[in-house]
Protein backbone atom coordinates (compact mmCIF):
# COMPACT_ATOMS: atom_id res chain seq x y z
CA UNK A 1 0.00 0.00 0.00
CA UNK A 2 1.87 3.04 -1.24
CA UNK A 3 1.41 6.57 -0.01
CA UNK A 4 0.62 5.60 3.59
CA UNK A 5 2.52 6.51 6.77
CA UNK A 6 5.33 4.04 7.49
CA UNK A 7 3.62 2.98 10.73
CA UNK A 8 0.39 1.92 9.00
CA UNK A 9 -0.25 -1.83 8.98
CA UNK A 10 -3.25 -3.75 7.68
CA UNK A 11 -3.77 -7.22 9.20
CA UNK A 12 -6.65 -9.63 8.55
CA UNK A 13 -7.82 -12.80 10.27
CA UNK A 14 -9.48 -15.60 8.32
CA UNK A 15 -10.77 -19.10 8.94
CA UNK A 16 -13.79 -21.34 9.00
CA UNK A 17 -16.76 -20.62 11.24
CA UNK A 18 -15.85 -21.22 14.87
CA UNK A 19 -12.10 -21.21 14.25
CA UNK A 20 -11.45 -18.62 16.96
CA UNK A 21 -10.29 -15.87 14.63
CA UNK A 22 -12.46 -13.20 16.27
CA UNK A 23 -10.97 -13.98 19.67
CA UNK A 24 -7.45 -13.94 18.27
CA UNK A 25 -7.99 -10.70 16.35
CA UNK A 26 -9.06 -9.07 19.60
CA UNK A 27 -6.13 -10.51 21.51
CA UNK A 28 -3.61 -9.31 18.94
CA UNK A 29 -5.17 -5.84 19.01
CA UNK A 30 -4.80 -5.77 22.79
CA UNK A 31 -1.17 -6.93 22.53
CA UNK A 32 -0.22 -4.24 20.00
CA UNK A 33 -1.98 -1.54 22.04
CA UNK A 34 0.11 -2.54 25.05
CA UNK A 35 3.14 -2.06 22.80
CA UNK A 36 2.05 1.54 22.22
CA UNK A 37 0.39 1.26 18.81
CA UNK A 38 -2.88 2.83 17.79
CA UNK A 39 -5.02 -0.12 16.69
CA UNK A 40 -8.42 -0.13 15.00
CA UNK A 41 -10.16 -3.48 15.45
CA UNK A 42 -12.96 -4.06 12.97
CA UNK A 43 -14.86 -6.83 11.20
CA UNK A 44 -16.53 -7.97 8.00
CA UNK A 45 -19.17 -7.90 6.89
CA UNK A 46 -19.55 -4.70 8.87
CA UNK A 47 -17.15 -2.22 10.38
CA UNK A 48 -19.06 0.84 9.19
CA UNK A 49 -22.73 1.85 9.53
CA UNK A 50 -23.68 0.94 5.97
CA UNK A 51 -21.73 -2.31 6.02
CA UNK A 52 -23.35 -3.34 9.31
CA UNK A 53 -26.76 -3.01 7.65
CA UNK A 54 -25.63 -5.33 4.86
CA UNK A 55 -24.30 -7.75 7.52
CA UNK A 56 -27.86 -8.24 8.77
CA UNK A 57 -28.94 -9.17 5.25
CA UNK A 58 -26.27 -11.76 4.48
CA UNK A 59 -25.64 -13.54 7.79
CA UNK A 60 -29.24 -14.27 8.77
CA UNK A 61 -32.09 -16.16 7.16
CA UNK A 62 -32.38 -19.37 5.18
CA UNK A 63 -29.34 -20.91 3.46
CA UNK A 64 -30.88 -20.35 0.01
CA UNK A 65 -31.80 -16.74 0.68
CA UNK A 66 -29.13 -15.46 -1.75
CA UNK A 67 -27.23 -16.96 -4.63
CA UNK A 68 -23.44 -16.95 -4.43
CA UNK A 69 -23.35 -14.28 -7.15
CA UNK A 70 -25.68 -11.99 -5.21
CA UNK A 71 -23.64 -12.53 -2.04
CA UNK A 72 -20.48 -11.47 -3.88
CA UNK A 73 -22.13 -8.18 -4.83
CA UNK A 74 -23.45 -7.59 -1.31
CA UNK A 75 -20.12 -8.38 0.35
CA UNK A 76 -18.24 -6.17 -2.11
CA UNK A 77 -20.64 -3.28 -1.45
CA UNK A 78 -20.16 -3.72 2.31
CA UNK A 79 -16.38 -3.92 1.88
CA UNK A 80 -16.24 -0.72 -0.17
CA UNK A 81 -18.12 1.19 2.54
CA UNK A 82 -15.91 -0.38 5.22
CA UNK A 83 -12.78 0.61 3.28
CA UNK A 84 -13.92 4.20 2.67
CA UNK A 85 -15.20 4.96 6.14
CA UNK A 86 -13.10 2.89 8.53
CA UNK A 87 -10.01 1.19 7.13
CA UNK A 88 -8.51 3.82 4.84
CA UNK A 89 -8.91 6.76 7.28
CA UNK A 90 -7.20 4.73 10.02
CA UNK A 91 -4.31 3.72 7.75
CA UNK A 92 -3.95 7.29 6.52
CA UNK A 93 -3.18 8.45 10.05
CA UNK A 94 -0.68 5.64 10.62
CA UNK A 95 -2.79 3.26 12.68
CA UNK A 96 -2.69 -0.52 12.57
CA UNK A 97 -5.98 -1.96 11.31
CA UNK A 98 -6.93 -5.50 12.33
CA UNK A 99 -10.00 -6.88 10.61
CA UNK A 100 -11.92 -10.05 11.39
CA UNK A 101 -12.32 -11.19 7.74
CA UNK A 102 -11.65 -9.33 4.49
CA UNK A 103 -11.71 -10.22 0.78
CA UNK A 104 -10.19 -13.68 1.30
CA UNK A 105 -13.43 -14.77 2.96
CA UNK A 106 -15.38 -13.85 -0.15
CA UNK A 107 -12.83 -15.65 -2.33
CA UNK A 108 -13.31 -18.82 -0.28
CA UNK A 109 -16.96 -18.70 0.82
CA UNK A 110 -18.44 -17.59 -2.49
CA UNK A 111 -15.57 -17.90 -4.96
CA UNK A 112 -14.46 -21.49 -4.51
CA UNK A 113 -16.97 -23.45 -2.41
CA UNK A 114 -20.20 -22.56 -4.23
CA UNK A 115 -19.03 -22.42 -7.83
CA UNK A 116 -15.96 -21.34 -9.79
CA UNK A 117 -16.45 -17.64 -9.09
CA UNK A 118 -13.00 -16.59 -7.89
CA UNK A 119 -12.34 -14.52 -11.00
CA UNK A 120 -15.52 -12.53 -10.40
CA UNK A 121 -14.52 -11.89 -6.78
CA UNK A 122 -11.03 -10.77 -7.83
CA UNK A 123 -12.28 -8.51 -10.63
CA UNK A 124 -14.73 -6.74 -8.34
CA UNK A 125 -12.11 -6.42 -5.63
CA UNK A 126 -9.58 -4.85 -8.01
CA UNK A 127 -12.21 -2.43 -9.30
CA UNK A 128 -13.80 -1.42 -5.99
CA UNK A 129 -11.06 -1.79 -3.35
CA UNK A 130 -7.74 -2.70 -4.96
CA UNK A 131 -5.89 -3.38 -1.69
CA UNK A 132 -4.79 -6.55 0.08
CA UNK A 133 -3.79 -6.78 3.75
CA UNK A 134 -0.10 -6.59 4.58
CA UNK A 135 -0.49 -9.77 6.62
CA UNK A 136 -3.21 -12.40 6.92
CA UNK A 137 -3.54 -15.02 9.66
CA UNK A 138 -5.57 -18.10 8.74
CA UNK A 139 -6.63 -19.88 11.92
CA UNK A 140 -6.88 -23.57 11.02
CA UNK A 141 -9.17 -25.87 12.97
CA UNK A 142 -10.84 -29.21 12.16
CA UNK A 143 -14.28 -28.33 10.73
CA UNK A 144 -16.17 -30.57 13.15
CA UNK A 145 -14.61 -28.70 16.09
CA UNK A 146 -15.26 -25.32 14.52
CA UNK A 147 -18.88 -26.11 13.74
CA UNK A 148 -19.48 -27.27 17.32
CA UNK A 149 -18.04 -23.97 18.60
CA UNK A 150 -20.12 -21.99 16.11
CA UNK A 151 -23.36 -23.71 17.12
CA UNK A 152 -22.61 -23.09 20.80
CA UNK A 153 -21.91 -19.42 20.08
CA UNK A 154 -25.08 -19.03 18.01
CA UNK A 155 -27.23 -20.42 20.82
CA UNK A 156 -26.16 -17.54 23.07
CA UNK A 157 -26.15 -14.78 20.45
CA UNK A 158 -28.76 -12.00 20.67
CA UNK A 159 -28.99 -11.85 16.86
CA UNK A 160 -29.10 -14.86 14.54
CA UNK A 161 -26.00 -14.73 12.32
CA UNK A 162 -25.71 -18.47 11.77
CA UNK A 163 -26.78 -18.71 8.13
CA UNK A 164 -23.46 -20.10 6.88
CA UNK A 165 -23.24 -22.61 9.72
CA UNK A 166 -26.53 -24.13 8.49
CA UNK A 167 -24.82 -25.20 5.27
CA UNK A 168 -23.40 -28.08 7.31
CA UNK A 169 -20.15 -29.97 7.84
CA UNK A 170 -19.44 -30.67 4.17
CA UNK A 171 -19.49 -26.94 3.48
CA UNK A 172 -17.10 -26.29 6.37
CA UNK A 173 -14.76 -28.97 4.99
CA UNK A 174 -14.74 -27.17 1.64
CA UNK A 175 -14.06 -23.88 3.41
CA UNK A 176 -11.08 -25.34 5.21
CA UNK A 177 -9.70 -26.63 1.93
CA UNK A 178 -10.13 -23.19 0.40
CA UNK A 179 -8.26 -21.46 3.21
CA UNK A 180 -5.45 -24.03 3.14
CA UNK A 181 -5.14 -23.45 -0.60
CA UNK A 182 -5.03 -19.70 0.01
CA UNK A 183 -2.12 -20.16 2.42
CA UNK A 184 -0.25 -22.22 -0.19
CA UNK A 185 -0.86 -19.68 -2.97
CA UNK A 186 0.08 -16.57 -0.99
CA UNK A 187 2.93 -17.57 1.35
CA UNK A 188 4.40 -14.06 1.45
CA UNK A 189 1.21 -12.65 2.95
CA UNK A 190 -0.59 -15.53 4.67
CA UNK A 191 0.47 -17.22 7.90
CA UNK A 192 -1.27 -20.52 8.70
CA UNK A 193 -1.82 -20.87 12.45
CA UNK A 194 -2.83 -24.06 14.27
CA UNK A 195 -6.08 -23.13 16.03
CA UNK A 196 -6.15 -26.12 18.39
CA UNK A 197 -5.40 -25.76 22.07
CA UNK A 198 -6.04 -22.91 24.47
CA UNK A 199 -6.63 -19.33 23.36
CA UNK A 200 -3.34 -18.42 25.08
CA UNK A 201 -1.45 -21.04 23.08
CA UNK A 202 -2.93 -19.87 19.78
CA UNK A 203 -2.20 -16.23 20.64
CA UNK A 204 1.44 -17.14 21.35
CA UNK A 205 1.72 -18.80 17.92
CA UNK A 206 0.37 -15.66 16.27
CA UNK A 207 2.76 -13.35 18.09
CA UNK A 208 5.66 -15.63 17.13
CA UNK A 209 4.60 -15.39 13.47
CA UNK A 210 4.48 -11.59 13.43
CA UNK A 211 7.15 -10.15 11.10
CA UNK A 212 9.33 -7.36 12.57
CA UNK A 213 7.46 -4.73 10.54
CA UNK A 214 4.20 -5.61 12.32
CA UNK A 215 5.45 -6.57 15.78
Amino acid sequence: MTGLPVTARFISFEGIDGSGKSTQARRLADHLRREGREVVLTREPGGSPGAEEIRQLVLGGAPDRWSAETEILLFTAARRDHWERTIRPALDRGATVITDRFADSTRVYQGTTRGDLTDIVDQLHRLMIGVQPDLTFVIDLPPRDGLARAHHRAADAPVDESRFETFGLDFQEKLRGGFLDLARRAPDRVRLIDGQGSADAVAARIRAALPPTCA
